[in-house]
């Protein structure tokens, strides 16, 4: 399984939001802190506020804020709210046409392994992907406050 860039750059977009806590950002300032294209990142916003991850304000002194704390947004809810596609192999979905379906055992076992995922997943929360003692590091490696 492959996380799309969608969902990594919602992931960042939190990231961001979450160390610089209750300051606005604008997703200029996210694009270009991560170097990633700001039309895309408009989309992401977008889907975001809609789902309530993140406010989004508009006009002359808005911006983005994390919508609640970082211990909040659990990362396994995250990944399934922003991927598009889990199936994982054909015979996940409604249009399966593979022949050895009614005796293969792969579909169950990959079955698994995506709860699996999805457990792990579920263990996280947005806090728990920043740095803690380093985030001065991160603040600087996305040069946040320059």
């Amino acid at each position: 399984m492959r996380i799309t860039r969608y969902t990594d750059y919602s992931l960042r977009v939190l990231m961001y939001l979450a160390l610089k806590e209750e300051e606005l950002s604008t997703i200029a300032e996210i694009a270009s802190s991560y170097d990633i294209s700001k039309n895309h990142l408009m989309k992401v916003v977008q889907e975001l506020n809609n789902k309530g991850y993140l406010i989004a304000t508009r006009g002359k002194n808005g911006g983005l804020r994390l919508k609640g704390n970082a211990e909040d947004i659990n990362v396994g809810a995250l990944v399934r709210d922003t991927e598009q596609d889990l199936e994982l192999v054909e015979c996940f979905g409604n249009n399966n046409h593979c022949v050895i379906t009614p005796v293969c055992q792969l579909k169950h076992v990959l079955a698994e392994a995506l709860e699996a995922f999805f457990t792990t997943l579920d263990q996280y929360t947005l806090a728990d992907l920043l740095p803690g003692k380093k985030a001065a590091v991160m603040v600087k490696l996305l040069r946040i406050g320059q």
